[in-house]
Order: C-alpha cells, then structure tokens, then sequence
C-alpha cells in the first residue's frame, strides 16, 4: 500500500515545482519600455541590439543549441509512475531504494554504461596521458567525433568529450589505450562490475552498441551510477552542460551536453543517456537539493517520455531522500516502499 506523501516532503516537492519555473530556468526576456515618451532613436538603439545579438548567436558553434526549454516536473497523483520498462530511484545520502520498477530485469542499457567505461578510466588515472589514435579506434558508429589515425588527446579530454557527448570512437579509443583492445577492456569492465556488487550485468564493449550477451539492470546501472558520482573526475564531466573540444588540427568546435534534463532543469546535476533501437531511449540522472542527492535510472523509455520522468522522478525523490550522510559508495541498502 503506497504511503501517503508527508507534509514536510509535499512541501518541498511544491517548492522544487515552483522554483522549476521556466523564468529560473531560462533567461529573462529584456522588458519592454512602456513610456509614452521613448523616442525613435531608442527604438533603433534596441533594433541594433537585437540583431548584433542575433549575429553573435550565429557566430556560436553549429552544434550548440539556442536556450533549452526548461523541463517542469509534474506530481504524481497516486504515488510515482513511469513508462518506461524499467526504473528505479536511489537516495544517494542514506542508500535506500525510494522506487522501483522491473529493477532487476535484464536489459540493453546502450550508453548508459559508458558510466562503468569512465569509471575504470578514472580510477586507473593518468588522465594527462597522450592517447595516438589508431585506426581501429575510428571503427564505431554511428555517433561519432571523428578522431583521425595520428591525432592526439590527453585522456582527460576523451573523457570529459564522452561524458559530455558519448561519441563511439571516443569510447573506442580510450578503451584501447587502456587495455590494450576493446575485449579486454571489456574484462576489466565485469571485474570492476563484481567489485560493485552488479550480480545481474555482463559488458562486452566499451560504447554500449548492442552485442549479444551485453546486458545489465536498472538496479546494477544504479550502483555504477552511484560509484561513478562519488568520483570527483566523472561528476565534473558530466555536469557540463557543453564542452568545447580542440581538435588535434587546432579547430574548435562547442558541443551541448545530451542530457536535455541536465540543460533544462536547475537541480539536475548531470549523469548520462544512451539510446539503440533494442534499448529505448535510456537515461541516468542526478539532482540536488538541500544537501539531498538521488539518481534516476530509467531504461526502455522512448522519445516522448524519457525526460519528463526523468525529472518528475528526480523532483519527487528530492522530495523523499534524506539530507544525512550514509553508507559506501559501492553498496546500497534497503528495498523500495514504492513499487510499480
């Protein structure tokens, strides 16, 4: 039997939907002169405004987007819901489980893992280190960054681009820099998944493309979430809401971060998506408030959804975490009071 929602947690749900207001969210339009008295020459001041504005917006890189629409949390009626096949919504202070759904069934979770890929990248260290592409690294698609044989980058670079964008041939590169090839890369990505107790997951590449026997759940994908945000390295990258990234031929090219939740709403702190057409369009997500931190995992989602839940979820388990610290990063504890 779902609880009934406190008045302390309805009221800071209220707050985080109020404070959600696009005026927060997004930049305040100029305000209009309303006196009588404005002349012409004020009126032509401000169309010259306006149009160098529109001129130095042109300027920015082609694949910055204009202002994000700001992304409103909703309350739910009867307790939280979803659409998506699986979920699960983890208090990061105090290691509870606040929701869940399908936690523990098994599923493709697409880019989403490259969160385990950073991980390993981070712990090892080194990140100043030269990485030369090769030519096997280029084989990945079809989102790409379109690294070159020759070309180098400091792995920090790689990393901060694949958290920020989660290019293929990014994850490619920095797999094989690492380990040598992608194969065993990938074994040290099931070693570092046991250590974090995901009992119900197996990688086989470093990018998250769809391969038989890849798989994990959402209750896995909230442990390596929660270990990835406890690293100061990942936190920072992922909390980008763009990146510029210098290309080895010295171009400069701006790229906004593929969390639409993360650009759009004030107290998300960032995480990662990922989308195959075997997964749905997937995401991981981070929001505090107040001291209090959760993750959403939400995986088998689609387009129409994916980032409205996401921040209904994040919104209403703000409401409900705790503001305490906790257990280890490796380890969770206790089991959801809400199910669906």
């Amino acid at each position: 039997m779902i609880r009934k929602v406190t008045t302390l947690a309805s009221g800071l749900l209220a707050a985080l939907m109020v404070c959600s207001s696009p005026m927060t969210v997004m930049a305040a339009p100029a305000k209009k002169s309303t006196s009588s008295q404005s002349s012409k020459k004020k009126s032509s001041t401000a169309k010259k405004r306006s149009t160098a504005k529109k001129k130095s917006s042109r300027r920015s890189s082609a694949t910055a987007n204009s202002a994000p629409k700001p992304i409103i949390p909703t309350a739910f009626a009867h307790g939280p819901q979803t659409t998506a096949a699986a979920a699960l919504v983890f208090d990061l202070s105090s290691g509870r489980i606040l929701f869940e759904k399908n936690a523990d069934a098994r599923r493709v979770p697409a880019s989403t893992q490259k969160l385990l890929t950073a991980l390993v990248i981070a712990e090892e260290g080194n990140l100043d280190k030269k990485v030369v592409i090769q030519h096997s690294d280029t084989l990945a698609e079809p989102v790409k960054l379109y690294l070159k044989k020759g070309d180098v980058y400091t792995r920090r670079d790689l990393l901060n681009i694949l958290m920020v964008r989660s290019f293929n041939d990014v994850a490619r590169a920095l797999a094989r820099d690492n380990a040598g090839s992608v194969e065993a890369f990938a074994a040290k990505m099931n070693q570092r998944a046991a250590r974090l107790g995901m009992r119900n997951s197996h990688f086989t590449n470093p990018h998250g493309l769809t391969e038989p026997d890849q798989f994990s759940t959402a209750r896995d994908m909230a442990r390596v979430a929660r270990a990835a945000y406890a690293n100061p390295i990942i936190r920072e990258a992922i909390g980008r809401k763009e990146i510029s990234f210098r290309y080895s031929d010295g171009r400069i090219r701006t790229f906004t971060n593929t969390n639409r939740v993360l650009r759009g709403w004030q107290y998300c702190t960032g995480m990662k998506t990922g989308y195959t057409n075997a997964a749905g369009h997937c995401l991981i997500s981070s929001a505090e408030h107040q001291g209090r931190k959760v993750i959403v995992v939400m995986l088998g989602s689609d387009k129409s959804h994916v980032w409205q839940e996401s921040c209904s979820l994040l919104a209403w388990g703000l409401s409900r975490a705790s503001n305490t610290a906790g257990v280890d990063s490796d380890n969770d504890t206790g089991r959801s009071a809400y199910r669906q």
